[in-house]
């Protein structure tokens, strides 16, 4: 290995451990507020690159169905809820259309929009408004009624929901692999390096989205909520934040992000139905050397499994992933020692 070997390695790792730092920021901000171990992030990954790429092949995605599956089962269980509480009918009625509007219209504009093979930037927003309405359907789901469990409880569900998914994106989408063009076809030469128009695409949608999520706790009303509540939950119900609102905007982010990044890897990186959980729990390692806690922490984790990831494919290709996932083992034992786990009460 030279300097030009170890430079463009160097640069393939940074870009890997960029979307690896969008999986690891979600990760930190759902297990923060909810306590909850999301490892179905990496689904969210995968239909966002699925979603896109049936778009650009004029197809329906599966995921609009799914949508639609699952507000109508939150749906039926608002209905119940609301008829065991004897709540009013057109409380009722109300909640059923704030559920099922959004996914209707999907299902019925989708399937036209798709035929007439919209430009690229429609499809993008498409994908995104898909993919991020799952997110709370999803928390109102499997998670709402489990919100005072214990981590252990809900790592079971999340493991559960993780299988769930993935058999439904086998049956959506297939056992077929996918990769999207890139949004731009660019390449600058710089030395020895080379960088594409898509790896500008990458840094720079990271870094935005970085300074959003700062700018969106520090600036604004919602995030001190959510800031708030990932402090003290307890405290946080006593002045008036609700934790099921707080729940259900942390899984929109979370499933936004997850999106986000299944757009930003799929021209690289050929997309299946169960690709996304191999990405999720390299998210997951890099979001370990935070705590699970730590947002700074947890980019420099993902910096640092996407450059071990990238010189490790270089030395043993066949023992790359056995590498990166053996990296979490020594940050266990330092995490043990340095930030020992105490149960909110």
């Amino acid at each position: 290995m030279d300097l030009t070997i170890a430079a463009i390695l160097g640069l393939d790792g940074l870009t890997n451990g960029a979307i690896y730092a969008l999986v690891a920021l979600a990760l930190v901000l759902v297990f923060s507020v909810t306590r909850i171990i999301f490892i179905p992030q990496g689904e969210f990954v995968a239909f966002g690159a699925l979603t896109l790429a049936s778009l650009q092949l004029g197809k329906v995605p599966g995921t609009v169905w799914l949508l639609l599956m699952m507000a109508v089962a939150a749906a039926v269980l608002d209905l119940v809820r609301g008829l065991r509480a004897r709540a009013p009918a057109s409380k009722i009625a109300w909640a059923l259309v704030e559920t099922l509007s959004f996914p209707i219209v999907m299902a019925l504009t989708v399937p036209m929009v798709a035929a007439q093979q919209p430009s690229l930037w429609l499809q993008v927003l498409l994908t995104l408004a898909i993919v991020t309405a799952m997110g709370p359907l999803l928390y109102r789901l499997a998670y709402r009624a489990l919100s005072g469990a214990s981590v252990l409880t809900l790592l079971i569900v999340s493991v559960g929901v993780h299988f769930a998914l993935t058999g439904l994106g086998l049956v959506f989408f297939g056992a077929e692999g996918y990769r999207t063009p890139a949004f731009w076809e660019a390449r600058f030469d710089v030395g020895p390096l080379s960088f594409t128009g898509q790896t500008l695409i990458i840094f720079g949608a990271s870094v935005a989205l970085l300074v959003a999520m700062y700018l969106f706790f520090e600036r604004t009303l919602t995030g001190k909520a959510l800031r708030a509540t990932s402090v003290n939950r307890t405290g946080a119900r006593l002045m008036g934040i609700s934790g099921d609102a707080a729940g259900s905007q942390t899984f929109t982010m979370a499933a936004f992000i997850g999106a986000l990044s299944g757009l930003l890897i799929a021209p690289s990186t050929t997309i299946y139905y169960d690709t996304g959980f191999l990405i999720g729990l390299k998210g997951f390692v890099a979001a370990v050397f935070g705590g699970l806690g730590s947002f700074p922490m947890a980019l420099s984790g993902a910096i640092g499994v996407g450059l071990i990831e990238s010189f490790g494919s270089f030395w043993a290709s066949a023992f790359k992933e056995v590498i990166v996932f053996t990296v979490i083992l020594p940050v266990l034992l330092w995490r043990s020692f340095v930030d020992p786990h105490h149960e909110e009460h």
